[in-house]
């Protein structure tokens, strides 16, 4: 089996779990708990993911730049700034630190 086949299974796979999502009926998540159960999860996940690309890296803990610069992102989004001027500053604020600070 080659990496292709693989690929195409694992489209395949995805493609599935997604139409079984489109079965369940909607009156299951009418319910004020299953309906804020469904809010809360989207943004975990969300968390989560930010947490590990960020923290991160070669199994294991990685403590660089990314921590402030999401940190600064953070405080922008917390003052209502653009994204793209959040997107920009952070990547500004790494690019900063890993160039004056030698972080890698």
């Amino acid at each position: 089996m080659t990496l292709w086949h693989l690929i195409l299974l694992a489209s395949i796979a995805v493609l599935a779990i997604k139409l079984i999502g489109y079965a369940v009926p909607p009156r299951l998540f009418e319910k004020p708990r299953p309906r804020r159960t469904l809010e809360l999860l989207t943004v975990s996940l969300l968390a989560g993911l930010v947490a590990v690309q960020t923290l991160g890296g070669e199994g294991g803990l990685v403590l660089d730049a990314r921590i402030p610069a999401v940190l600064v992102a953070a405080g922008l989004f917390a003052v209502r700034a653009p994204f793209i001027v959040a997107v920009a500053v952070a990547a500004a604020v790494a690019a900063l630190l890993r160039q004056l600070a030698g972080f890698a």
